[in-house]
């Protein structure tokens, strides 16, 4: 199992270096590169279409502006594609979401949240715990995490009271 995240530029690493870690704690391997779609189509070509013989098994575009990275990568492929639009423009990132989200039928890419790169990865870990016990059992642990770290916020809110 390895997701390759791609990213349209360096800029958008800090948005997408959470997805990476989370990706390693469930034991997820990735490949990250800089690529864009427009800039360097080539590149994300033969990025894409070699990508299984890597063991990809999923897709994290990650880009702003009107760019449709995410798009672009799933007219290559027929792997499952996440994409995160990135706020880098005065709209806020909607000209990312938009561009990513409005996908022609037939050729889907998932659409997180504006800069929801952690919820890309555990969207990555679900596709894949689809047929792996074990990472079903890890998400479910992470998810009981988080109960308790919401409890604990919960607790200390009410002591303050």
């Amino acid at each position: 199992m390895k997701v390759a995240i791609v990213m349209g530029s360096d800029s958008d690493w800090p948005i997408l270096k959470p997805a990476v870690e989370l990706l390693k704690q469930f034991e997820i391997e990735s490949e990250v590169v800089v690529a864009s779609a427009h800039r360097t189509p080539g590149k994300v070509r033969d990025f894409v279409t070699s990508a299984p013989e890597r063991g990809i098994g999923v897709f994290i575009s990650a880009a702003g502006a009107a760019a449709h990275l995410g798009g672009v990568i799933a007219s290559y492929t027929t792997l499952p594609v996440i994409g995160v639009p990135i706020n880098a423009t005065p709209l806020n990132g909607m000209d990312a979401l938009l561009s990513t989200v409005q996908m022609p039928s037939g050729i889907p890419v998932a659409t997180m949240a504006i800069n929801g790169a952690k919820n890309a990865a555990i969207f990555a870990v679900q596709i894949f715990a689809v047929s792996d016990k074990g990472l079903q059992e890890k998400l479910a642990a992470y998810r009981e995490k988080m109960i308790q770290d919401v409890e604990k916020k919960a607790a200390h809110v009410a002591a303050q009271l």
